[in-house]
């Protein structure tokens, strides 16, 4: 992970599976701000969704874990996790 400053990181996601962007997309944003996530879409299909975050580990492993359970008309195989540049964000 890509320390921007002390307990800040910046991460991309990929989230891998059967996606219904429709329903996934808005669920992401809402749960990513309950979380106070700074978060931006970087791809959408119905089988990949990536996505870069920027906030506390913690957080978004709450993240991650929460778009592994996600919505009922989602199913999630695979949630990938990579660091990204501060430019990125």
């Amino acid at each position: 992970m890509t320390e921007r400053r002390q307990n800040h990181f910046d991460e991309r996601m990929t989230i891998h599976g059967q996606l219904a962007p429709a329903s996934f997309l808005p669920w992401i944003s809402r749960h990513a701000a309950k979380l106070g996530l700074v978060q931006k879409i970087a791809h959408t299909s119905s089988d990949r969704i990536e996505l870069e975050l920027s906030g506390s580990v913690e957080l978004i492993d709450m993240m991650e874990m929460g778009c592994s359970l996600g919505p009922i008309d989602v199913w999630v195989e695979t949630i990938d996790r990579a660091p990204v540049g501060r430019e990125t964000i």
